[in-house]
Order: C-alpha cells, then sequence, then structure tokens
C-alpha cells in the first residue's frame, strides 16, 4: 500500500466514523454501533502509524515499502 492509498483508506473511515456519530446525534448507538466505532478508530491510528512509519522511512533513506502495520496493542498506547 502506497501513501496515496493509506490516505484513501484514512478518508473512507473518517466518512464512516463521521456518518456513524453524525447518524445517531442525540440518540445512543447499540452495542454493534460501539463496537464498530472502536474498530474505526483502531484502523485510523493504524493507518496514520503506517504512514507516519513510510515518510520517517523515506526521510531517512529507507524504503518505505519495508514500513508495516504496527497492532492495536502499540498503535492504542500512543499518547496524542
Amino acid at each position: 500500500m502506497d501513501d496515496r492509498q493509506i490516505l484513501e483508506q484514512i478518508r473512507e473511515l473518517a466518512d464512516e466514523e463521521h456518518r456513524l456519530e453524525q447518524g445517531h446525534a442525540g440518540d445512543g448507538l447499540t452495542d454493534e454501533e460501539h463496537r464498530r466505532l472502536h474498530d474505526l478508530e483502531v484502523s485510523l491510528d493504524e493507518c496514520w502509524d503506517l504512514l507516519r512509519q513510510r515518510r520517517a522511512r523515506r526521510a531517512a533513506g529507507q524504503d518505505p515499502d519495508d514500513a508495516a502495520v504496527r497492532p492495536e496493542t502499540v498503535v492504542e498506547r500512543y499518547q496524542q
């Protein structure tokens, strides 16, 4: 996956996240919707992390294609 594809994936995930949140403004989410929202948040964090890795590798003169998606247990521990 190249940077353009990662950014497109981020856009799609963010759009779905916004639709889910806005579609229930004032109403509560179902358990399934809460799970989906969590999954979207994790996927977004993983995509942003992968994009940052690729950019850092490129800046360091390394192959950005060697970057890999890190698991939820790693990306969810980053401080924002």
